[in-house]
């Protein structure tokens, strides 16, 4: 098999793994706050078992670090946000949000990066406008809060995504992962208690949900990243941005397969997911020429599921 062709289906399989992660998402029955931080935990204490890790953390200067660590932080407001969307909806009203993530990012990258603001990007932001609107009016009326907070995580999918491109090729990115992820711990454990809550805001999974958070901390996280360091050494950018798009596409489809979601949500979501989808698909096309070849700093823009 060729190694560019090997290295696409490698990025196939690592997207159809992050699908799972509102599958997990939702099967596990801690409250998105546990959720978060248990993942959190877990992915940073296994980096920082591994030495480059380590080296990574010396050579690292401190005001490097400290932007980092502020990343970390939108990355964790992510996450729960993402979950809390699950949590109170379904993985494919989750997941459809999260596609919303390239339309937020084309209008904030510009602002974050210093750059001119390109009319075609608010021209991909507009497009997803009826898709959602069609979206919200396919859901039902206790899954809308869902909605309302999933579309603020992708808010800040844009925000971390942007600030990591900016930041891309300063530090390896298994470090990277690990000051962003272990600071997004901290920050969830700080701000908990200053939320309401009863019984531990952090309380032991039972057997059921330990394992369905190793499976979502190793088998979605760990794992895929790995794979997908090892894959960009053989695809273009661009053919990395088009696979990832797909991420919500796997995971509303499992979510049918495995969660039989259809049957709560209406013909209107899925025609307002389509176009939604159109428009994210159409962003990679309109800056082709741009995209440099085998941007590692594409790892930051998803759900985390790339730093993830």
């Amino acid at each position: 098999m060729q190694p560019v062709t090997k290295a696409r289906l490698q990025i196939h399989f690592c997207v159809l793994l992050w699908g799972f992660t509102a599958i997990l998402g939702k099967l596990i029955t801690l409250p998105a706050m546990a959720l978060v931080w248990w993942r959190m935990v877990l992915v940073a204490g296994a980096l920082l078992l591994m030495p480059p890790v380590w080296r990574g953390l010396r050579a690292m200067p401190m005001k490097l670090r400290l932007a980092y660590a502020g990343i970390g932080v939108l990355v964790a407001l992510h996450w729960l946000s993402f979950y809390a969307a699950i949590k109170l909806a379904n993985a494919s009203v989750g997941a459809t949000c999260i596609a919303l993530g390239p339309a937020f990012l084309a209008l904030i990258e510009p602002w974050l990066a210093g750059r001119r603001f390109d009319p075609r990007e608010l021209l991909v932001a507009m497009a997803v406008v009826p898709g959602v609107a069609m979206v919200a009016g396919g859901v039902p009326g206790h899954m809308r809060a869902g909605l309302a907070v999933g579309v603020l995580s992708a808010l800040f999918v844009a925000l971390f995504g942007s600030l990591n491109k900016r930041l891309a090729g300063n530090g390896d990115p298994l470090t990277v992962t690990c000051i962003e992820l272990g600071t997004g711990a901290l920050f969830l454990s700080l701000l908990a208690p200053l939320l309401p809550h009863t019984g531990p805001a952090f309380p032991w999974p039972d057997a059921h949900d330990a394992w369905l958070l190793l499976a979502l901390s190793f088998g979605c996280t760990l794992l895929p990243f790995t794979l997908v360091l090892v894959a960009l050494r053989h695809v273009t950018a661009f053919a990395m941005q088009m696979i990832t798009n797909l991420e919500p596409v796997y995971a509303i489809v499992l979510a049918m397969l495995l969660l039989g979601e259809q049957r709560q949500l209406d013909g209107w979501f899925y025609a307002g997911v389509l176009v939604i989808l159109a428009a994210v698909f159409a962003h990679p096309f309109l800056h082709r020429k741009e995209l440099a070849p085998a941007a590692a700093e594409l790892l930051g823009t998803s759900e985390g599921h790339q730093l993830d």
